[in-house]
């Protein structure tokens, strides 16, 4: 009877969703849900560090809290049409340059996860380039599983090169040299590699603009590279 039991829990998963699940793939809901909760701890904080509204930290929670809602509505769906999906409502939906910021960071990572099938430990650092970077062009994963972040700004800057045609948000070196200013200061106080990587990710796009936009990105950030961490060691 308990098997019995435990088929009928999975036939209410869809069918994609049980498929992620079985390759190792990430709940896209469940990791902003991780987000939206580390967002609500620091809330206060958040609203102190703003101080032209006083808001920044309701804002985020509102955001996050939204876009978990959003995505467990989307679990059928391949992670490019969840973000993409998530990316058009958050623009429909913005109450804040917070939110067009991070629509444009959605966005993006719905194109860096075209053609694959579920966020698993292999790609889900794309997703915090992506989201962290506000819709800066990020290069394709690195088979180091996306720990030198560092490294990836290298890739990016060397992709905004090239002839895109029109690409006023590239990264230039004005902008890798704050990112290894953020990156050497990170390290500086004491962050490991990864931490110093997203100071660094953030300095070089829209969130390194106001220190509290940077403040609620790192929380972000450590979120999700817990949910992403947790993940790998299934």
């Amino acid at each position: 009877m308990a098997q019995k039991s435990g088929a009928t829990r999975k036939a209410r998963v869809p069918s994609n969703a049980a498929k992620s699940s079985a390759n190792s793939g990430a709940d896209l809901s469940a990791m902003f849900g991780v987000a939206a909760k580390a967002l609500a701890a620091n809330q206060g904080a958040l609203n102190q560090a703003d101080a032209h509204n006083g808001n920044h930290g309701d804002n985020m929670v509102q955001m996050f809290n939204m876009l978990t809602q959003v995505m467990g509505e989307q679990k059928g769906a391949s992670p490019s049409q969840q973000l993409n999906h998530a990316s058009q409502y958050l623009q429909q939906h913005a109450t804040s340059g917070s939110s067009q910021v991070y629509a444009q960071g959605l966005a993006q990572a719905a194109q860096q996860f075209q053609g694959q099938k579920s966020v698993n430990p292999d790609n889900a650092m794309m997703l915090v380039q992506s989201l962290l970077g506000g819709g800066q062009p990020a290069p394709q994963q690195q088979s180091g599983g996306g720990a030198d972040l560092l490294g990836s700004l290298l890739g990016a800057v060397t992709q905004s090169q090239q002839p895109q045609g029109q690409q006023d948000s590239g990264i230039d070196a004005g902008d890798l040299l704050n990112a290894g200013m953020a990156f050497m200061n990170a390290k500086n106080q004491g962050q490991d590699n990864l931490q110093a990587g997203l100071s660094a990710l953030m300095a070089a796009g829209p969130l390194g603009q106001s220190s509290h936009r940077q403040q609620s990105g790192q929380v972000v950030g450590n979120a999700l590279l817990q949910a992403i961490s947790a993940m790998a060691k299934k």
